[in-house]
């Protein structure tokens, strides 16, 4: 029996409006406040049908959430550039399809799950964190400086976009930016370009 395209380009437009759902629902919920059900009912079909695509509340996360791996590069560009461009991409760039906040700071909602925790891990660690240190001068407390300067950067992230501080909230980019110079001094012990 042959397989009618019309279906297969449904249930190929299914899948992938069931992994903008579940992105959106796990970027704003977390892990643990998102069920199969809500993301079902987001569009409209059985929860049913999201175990059959996926197999489970995990292998939808996995592949909803794999994506924010990708979306998580570093700007390119002199290292020198990169606290600027950092505090563009996690603070203001509007990030529709993670709830409008940067995919790293979506999925610390869902760091009480082991998978998620070691994604986030791995890409502040060996990504942001890796290239950040280079900046930093002298080997005392090097990586710590840097830590410091990444735990800021996402901490605004948090405070304006989950949190909604109202100082946080009003501030635009040329607001932070004499901040983020003078920060980025004391942390690193050289002047960055802002």
């Amino acid at each position: 029996m042959t397989e009618h395209p019309g279906r297969k380009r449904d249930r190929e437009a299914t899948r992938a409006r069931l992994l903008e759902c579940a992105r959106l629902r796990f970027a704003r919920d977390g892990y643990d406040g998102t069920s199969v059900r809500d993301v079902a009912g987001d569009v409209g079909v059985d929860a049913a049908l999201v175990f059959r695509y996926f197999g489970s509340k995990s292998g939808l996360f996995g592949e909803a959430m794999a994506t924010s791996q990708e979306a998580v590069v570093l700007p390119d560009g002199p290292v020198e550039e990169l606290p600027a461009k950092l505090l563009h991409q996690l603070v203001f760039e509007d990030w529709a399809e993670y709830a409008g906040e940067h995919p790293l700071i979506a999925m610390l909602r869902s760091a009480s799950h082991e998978d998620m925790r070691d994604r986030v891990r791995q890409q502040v660690c060996e990504g942001y964190l890796g290239v950040l240190s280079e900046l930093a001068e002298g080997n005392d407390d090097k990586d710590l400086r840097t830590e410091l300067f990444g735990a800021w950067l996402l901490g605004i992230g948090i405070l304006r976009t989950a949190v909604g501080t109202p100082s946080l909230t009003k501030a635009t980019e040329a607001d932070l930016t004499p901040h983020l110079a003078a920060v980025a001094k004391a942390l690193f012990g050289r002047e960055v370009p802002v």
